[in-house]
């Protein structure tokens, strides 16, 4: 049961519907809800090791040319485009489909980077980005004239 089942099926016993209304009314599906984004948000982990970060990104259809990678100091930006075209011919019906988009995702980062150290691979639809943590910052002890 979906919570926005579990939140009706609690305020139908709160609140008795009215006679005429629609006996239960149907909230959309998590599915449906994220239909509109499918395909657009790259799925990724972040993997937190002692001296890096392992930062890896479902990127299926996007060529490496297509990529843009941007390092900040405790935040990574994928950017990419996609076009995709099929057609399928039979007899006097023609069906093309073209899905072509692009999108961006912002990663904050777990601890600040070297990016300057920064080394990525793309393989198969998966970009993977190996990034040197920063050294933390050294305190210095002040004294009070």
């Amino acid at each position: 049961m979906t919570p926005f089942e579990e939140m009706d099926r609690l305020f139908q016993g709160l609140f008795p519907r009215a006679w005429g209304l629609p006996a239960r009314w149907e909230w959309p599906s998590w599915a449906d809800m994220e239909m509109p984004f499918e395909g657009r948000v790259p799925k990724v982990d972040v993997v937190d090791r002692d001296a890096e970060i392992l930062v890896r990104a479902e990127l299926p259809g996007v060529k490496k040319d297509d990529l843009d990678i941007t390092l900040a100091e405790d935040t990574v930006i994928i950017k990419a485009s996609t076009q995709h075209e099929s057609k399928e011919e039979k007899g006097d019906y023609l069906r093309r489909e073209i899905t072509q988009g692009s999108f961006a995702r912002t990663i904050p980062l777990p601890a600040a980077v070297q990016g300057d150290e920064a080394r990525a691979s793309f393989k198969d639809g998966v970009l993977e980005l190996t990034l040197p943590k920063a050294a933390p910052a050294k305190r210095h002890s002040v004294k009070v004239e």
